[in-house]
């Protein structure tokens, strides 16, 4: 699975913040329900336009979002 065909960034939408299927929701949204504590499946449950794969697209983003700084500051 591959993120770079369900997150989107859109200068216009959200402040150009990463989001889910050219929809309004942000990857940032879906990690703090995960963070807040709700489960995949009661996120998806609130949210039926967004499918399990999204979710996991949201965590591989952060996921190399974060690897790709820890290698930027290694750099320094």
């Amino acid at each position: 699975m591959s993120d770079r065909n369900i997150i989107t960034i859109e200068p216009g939408k959200r402040g150009g913040k990463p989001c889910i299927r050219r929809m309004r929701i942000a990857v940032y949204d879906v990690l703090g329900w995960l963070a807040a504590g709700m489960s995949v499946a009661e996120i998806l449950d609130d949210f039926p336009e967004l499918t399990e794969e999204d979710i996991k697209a949201c965590l591989e983003f952060a996921a190399d979002r974060e690897h790709r700084l820890i290698a930027i500051v290694g750099e320094s």
